[in-house]
């Protein structure tokens, strides 16, 4: 039979906060075990938490960047459940009463497939700690530095219904949370992570089909497997005349698989009540309003603004809009070019970030600034260099060679437009290749790009490649 499937994201978002949610101690990653964590965060007897003003302001901003409703009054419960790495027995979160409330999320699929994803709930809540499992022999290290750590969860409806639907709602969540500075998103640390509520139901039913739920997914491609795995699994079980049980699955990378890690909870379960040590958090409008001011242009919109305004095509608009750093990057680079918005989409696009991919550092680390590679792109314009040339002067710009026009000078790289030197040049070329002037005389147009490289190859480069073009025809 036809199957249909139902999807929602609970994605953890760690706010890039210096101190944890309910205490003074460092949320700086990489520290040994146990060396961050204090009495608050272990929930020692007789110590009081106290929020962190910061972590409501980033919360602040999510909410309005999605359209939802910042809450004038949230409340912070206590989460109570039992697990090693949770020292307190119950963790602080939000539950009737958070702090983000409706919104949605935009999504492009890579076929051009657009959607409005509405989210639920986004709310405030401390992490827990760490189970270290590696480097143990049958046993468990705890290591608690991530506890207390501030964390945004943004609960999505169940309106995706693929995978690849998923992966393009949870990779513009973290270009939005990168975006507005809230969160790193460094997904190997940790900093951005999910739980996949996946559930099958036959094609054209309205109720929901009993749902898994995949836990601490922290990489797009782990997601999307997942997903597709848990969505076959099910699909096979009820097939055979199973049922599918409401539980917490691992993902095994290694064996790509789903496995059973224990019953899904309700939230009866967890005996939420509110924190008897922590205030209601009360938000005036008028802050609100200020962090509205406060704003970036956000992805999207940028995105159609390169469209609508620069002309740019739709993959180069999303690659420059990625991260908000190569957005930035490329706006200062046309800012010193003109209007040439698609030559410098071609090189920041291309050769920019071929080079910082090849050497695995981000673009706030490029060698070339968008300053020194405006002055080879202006080289290019004023055919000074052609395109072939302007790639060398690059790699020596990328290796600290200095500015373009040194470089050009040094190494003597000046485009020849020089007509007559030009017209001896080609007038030997042709010489020397008489079955390919045939050839193009004979209505064989494409030779022309052999006769063109070799009046390029004779010159090492340096002809301007429109003049050698034209020059050619006319002698043709």
């Amino acid at each position: 039979m036809s199957w249909e499937t139902v999807i929602g994201l609970e994605i953890h978002a760690q706010l890039a906060t210096r101190s944890k949610i309910f205490s003074g101690a460092s949320t700086a990653y990489g520290a040994e075990p146990n060396t961050q964590a204090c009495a608050v965060d272990l929930g020692y007897p007789g110590v009081l938490p106290v929020l962190n003003a910061e972590a409501v302001r980033l919360a602040v901003r999510f909410g309005l960047a999605i359209g939802a409703t910042v809450a004038g009054r949230s409340v912070f419960a206590r989460k109570n459940y039992f697990y090693p790495d949770l020292p307190k027995g119950y963790q602080i979160s939000q539950y009737e009463l958070p702090i983000v409330l409706g919104g949605n999320i935009h999504i492009v699929l890579d076929d051009g497939t657009e959607k409005d994803i509405a989210v639920t709930r986004a709310h405030l809540e401390e992490d827990a700690g760490k189970s270290v499992h590696e480097n143990f022999d049958g046993e468990s290290g705890i290591d608690l530095n991530r506890a207390g750590t501030p964390l945004l969860e943004i609960v999505s409806e169940p309106e995706m219904s693929s995978a690849a639907e998923a992966v393009a709602y949870m990779r513009t969540v973290h270009q939005l949370v990168r975006y507005l500075g809230i969160c790193d998103g460094n997904m190997q640390e940790g900093s951005f992570r999910c739980d996949a509520n996946v559930s099958v139901r036959p094609a054209g039913e309205q109720q929901l089909g009993t749902r898994t739920e995949l836990k601490n997914l922290n990489s797009f491609r782990f997601v999307e497997r997942a997903i597709n795995y848990e969505i076959e699994r099910q699909i096979d079980v009820l097939e055979d005349g199973g049922s599918v049980v409401q539980e917490t699955r691992l993902y095994d990378s290694d064996r790509h698989e789903t496995r059973p890690m224990r019953s899904k909870e309700e939230a009866n379960d967890y005996r939420y009540f509110p924190d008897p040590d922590l205030l209601p958090v009360v938000i005036e409008k008028e802050y609100i309003e200020t962090e509205r001011a406060k704003l970036p242009e956000l992805p999207e919109a940028r995105r159609q603004r390169f469209i609508h305004s620069l002309g740019l095509g739709v993959e180069d608009a999303s690659l420059l809009t990625g991260s908000r750093a190569t957005a930035d990057y490329y706006e200062a680079l046309i800012a010193s070019v003109g209007g040439e918005y698609k030559l410098a989409a071609n090189w920041v696009n291309g050769e920019l970030a071929a080079a910082l991919n090849r050497d695995g550092i981000g673009i706030a680390d490029a060698a070339g600034s968008p300053e020194r590679l405006a002055g080879l792109l202006v080289r290019i314009i004023d055919g000074t260099i052609s395109g072939k040339i302007a790639k060398e002067v690059f790699e020596a710009i990328w290796q600290g060679e200095g500015e373009a026009d040194d470089i050009i000078e040094a190494r003597g790289l000046r485009q020849i437009s020089d007509t007559g030197k030009l017209e001896k040049i080609v007038a030997a070329v042709l010489a020397d290749n008489p079955d390919q002037v045939e050839q193009y005389r004979s209505g064989k147009h494409k030779v022309l790009g052999f006769l063109v490289g070799q009046v390029m190859k004779a010159t090492g480069g340096k002809a301007n490649p429109g003049q050698v073009n034209q020059l050619l025809k006319q002698k043709l």
